[in-house]
């Protein structure tokens, strides 16, 4: 774990120093389409994980109580939409963000 923390830390301090360098005559570079497609791994990959507990916690209610179907069912199915909207909301910025740069 703490390797992994060292090189997220090199590599923050490698994205941040890219403007000490940067010369006046040239355009600053645009890391808006790099970050766009980072939240949305991010956001893809961190609400699967959620999806995955909340199947895994529905599971093991309906092995503990199987009288519970209906309603745990029905607060599952909301919350698994809830969850998956937020993937669906960084896909709708990364489309804007993609014919804003265009």
């Amino acid at each position: 774990m703490r390797k992994l923390q060292n090189v997220f830390m090199a590599l923050a301090a490698l994205c941040f120093a890219m403007p000490v360098f940067a010369d006046s005559g040239s355009a600053p570079a645009n890391l808006a389409p790099i970050g766009v497609g980072l939240a949305m791994g991010l956001a893809a990959g961190l609400c699967g994980l959620g999806q995955g507990r909340a199947v895994g916690s529905a599971t093991e209610a309906l092995a503990r109580n199987p009288g519970t179907r209906a309603g745990l069912m029905t607060f599952m199915i909301i919350g698994l939409a809830f969850i998956e909207s937020l993937t669906l909301f960084t896909l709708v910025m990364v489309l804007i963000e993609i014919k804003r740069g265009s």
